[in-house]
């Protein structure tokens, strides 16, 4: 990516940067999600966001060929991927990617302190971040339902899996912070190209098409606030080992979910999330989101000076 506003999310920040960066963080999460409902595992501004959709419904205008190709690939692929149709594949990358969301933090949410015992700014970022990823997990519900999947389970992914996501958001920070940086980095990653892949896999549908595109920008601007607040928890030498995990994380993930191949550019992906920078997202995703003052080209005066001090 080129230069533009913005530097590489992999950019040096000093302890003093990141820390006043948490402080703005959450002044901007607050704002961004609304009340956050804990018992509900929901947001305020999510919520009503989410039922507009809900209540403005849009459908294909020609129902899928064939729902029960996936329905019996969906949970595990049953099929060779080969012989099924995009839109299939499309909408099976989209529930496995969501289902791994959905397992991860469900673990995590019985993990972190609930907001009456976060007594660090960290903690209640943790806390309303957790309650953001739940919001997209029925964002992706409502973009299978736009495709006439209304029979959708949001399956375990089995008991070593599941036992490894529960116990992840254990791990101290030297160990857990590179890794869940890198995973969200790669959630932006496969949200930017599953943008493109609407474009040509509904071509033919253009109101499941906008809509669907709607619905992925939700998940989208809270998904690049949520890859700088994770980065700000990195120091110089987690950085890189955050960038060296990059091919790895993606390639074992994405060999994960077999049907990514057929529709997906995998090293393309690695490679964009090697050279994320802001730069190429769109306008409107980053007016409505949160990047980190010290990727941003033109520093204010007191991270200019901290700059300078590093």
């Amino acid at each position: 990516m080129g230069a533009g506003k913005y530097l590489s999310v992999f950019t040096s920040a000093t302890a003093e940067q990141r820390s006043a960066n948490f402080e703005d963080y959450w002044t901007f999460t607050q704002h961004h999600g609304g009340e956050l409902f804990e018992a509900d595992k929901d947001l305020a501004k999510k919520r009503a966001r989410l039922k507009h959709f809900q209540d403005n419904p849009v459908r294909l205008r020609k129902p899928l060929v064939d729902p029960d190709a996936f329905y019996r690939n969906y949970v595990a692929m049953q099929d060779d991927p080969k012989s099924l149709d995009r839109m299939t594949l499309m909408l099976t990358c989209i529930y496995k990617f969501a289902r791994h969301e959905w397992v991860g933090i469900k673990g995590a949410w019985d993990a972190v302190p609930d907001m009456a015992n976060s007594h660090t700014v960290e903690d209640k970022i943790s806390r309303v971040h957790l309650a953001e990823e739940f919001c997209h997990v029925r964002l992706f519900d409502e973009m299978l339902r736009t495709c006439g999947l209304d029979k959708v389970e949001w399956a375990p992914l089995g008991p070593i899996k599941e036992k490894i996501y529960e116990q992840f958001p254990k791990l101290p920070g030297f160990l857990m912070d590179s890794p869940a940086f890198v995973t969200e980095l790669m959630g932006v990653t496969f949200y930017r190209h599953l943008d493109a892949l609407f474009d040509d896999v509904l071509a033919d549908e253009p109101e499941v098409r906008v809509r669907l595109k709607a619905l992925l920008d939700e998940i989208t601007i809270d998904e690049v606030a949520h890859v700088g607040q994770r980065r700000n928890f990195i120091g110089p030498i987690g950085m890189k080992v955050s960038k060296a995990l990059v091919k790895p994380f993606y390639t074992m993930f994405f060999n994960d979910i077999p049907e990514v191949a057929e529709v997906f550019d995998v090293n393309q992906m690695i490679e964009d999330g090697l050279a994320f920078d802001f730069n190429e997202l769109p306008e409107s995703i980053v007016e409505r989101s949160w990047i980190p003052t010290y990727c941003k080209v033109d520093l204010d005066p007191e991270d200019a000076r901290l700059s300078l001090e590093k």
